[in-house]
């Protein structure tokens, strides 16, 4: 198992980025920071200045998007002076971003998320477009998270009502993981699925509260996906977190392009139909993203009933090698149409 050495939540921690880096990156003196240029400007200040008075040296990188082509632009650049460490600070892009550079050059890495919208904030998985495998594929886990809860209050509430879909998530995706025991006597790790489902019992349990933006709200989230994420590191896979609902959010971006609602938006729409699949209480679920403000129907991400269909019809072709609902219940166009339909996402 690769944990995260150390994991620090609070309100105002930034300035203890320096430290963190120091105590788990031995002798590094060298820093790459990846980052995005409207947190750079928010909160570059405070981070640099913590670096500084650690004694180590930092290079700034700006990234605008999370595709194969950044990364390869980014290890380019700062191969000629490499670093020791590699700080990935910002939302969901620079930190996979940050991440998977990390690991092509052999680096440790902290991950400094500022939103709360999905689990590889603690993860060793990265979601990058322009790989080979249209889904997640594993790095290595951050050594270190930091969490400023304050910072992450300060991003737009989409984001965390993004994070509690991919929370939500976890109830079917362990489902999955359970069917592929079941089914295809794959391995299942009890205690790894066991997290993971806390992780989306706590949303469902508190998501009255959690729709009124406040630090009660970023730090259970925060510390629901820092479960989960910590749940794959257990399990040495993306099984209790990512099921047949992921696939679907895959076969979105798949079929109809990257720009249909968050990663979290999505995976909770596709969470609502695997949920009836299974057999679950599946308005449960719908209730509880719309108390979170999360969509749950595909014209509230712009997506059309046509894609909705073909990307449930195509999903689990995208990753046969993963048994889910999707192998068991084979839809065709019209029984995922009438699927769709029945829990009224189109």
């Amino acid at each position: 198992m690769e944990l995260p050495r150390k994991i620090l939540i609070g309100e105002d921690v930034i300035p203890q980025v320096g430290s963190i880096v120091s105590s788990l990156g031995g002798a590094a003196s060298r820093v790459a920071v990846i980052t995005g240029r409207v947190v750079k400007a928010r909160a570059g200040a405070k981070c640099a200045e913590s670096l500084e008075k650690a004694g180590l040296s930092s290079s700034w990188h700006i990234v605008g998007d999370a595709s194969m082509d950044t990364v390869g632009s980014l290890e380019g650049r700062i191969k000629s002076n490499p670093p020791d460490f590699v700080v990935g600070f910002g939302g969901g892009r620079s930190v996979d971003v940050a991440k998977m550079t990390a690991f092509r050059l052999g680096k440790p890495f902290l991950s400094v998320p500022t939103s709360a919208s999905h689990d590889g904030i603690s993860s060793p998985f990265v979601s990058v477009r322009g790989m080979d495998k249209p889904h997640s594929v594993k790095t290595n886990t951050p050594i270190g998270v930091l969490a400023d809860t304050h910072l992450m209050s300060q991003a737009p509430p989409r984001l965390l009502a993004g994070g509690c879909g991919d929370l939500v998530a976890k109830i079917t995706a362990v489902k999955d993981w359970e069917l592929a025991r079941d089914e295809n006597e794959e391995y299942f790790g009890s205690y790894a699925a066991n997290l993971a489902y806390m992780s989306a019992k706590i949303i469902l349990d508190e998501s009255e509260k959690l729709k009124r933006k406040s630090q009660f709200s970023i730090r259970t989230v925060v510390e629901a996906l820092i479960s989960a994420g910590v749940a794959a590191c257990i399990a040495g896979s993306s099984r209790p977190c990512s099921g047949a609902e992921h696939l679907f959010s895959h076969a979105v971006e798949y079929v109809a392009g990257p720009n249909y609602g968050l990663h979290g938006e999505r995976v909770g729409i596709g969470t609502i139909m695997m949920a009836k699949l299974h057999g679950l209480d599946w308005e449960k679920v719908v209730e509880t993203l719309e108390n979170v403000g999360a969509p749950t129907k595909a014209k509230q991400i712009k997506l059309a009933e046509e894609h909705v269909v073909k990307a449930l019809v195509t999903a689990q072709s995208l990753r046969p090698d993963r048994y889910t609902i999707l192998s068991k219940v084979r839809l065709d166009k019209k029984s995922a149409r009438e699927l769709a339909r029945s829990v009224r996402v189109i």
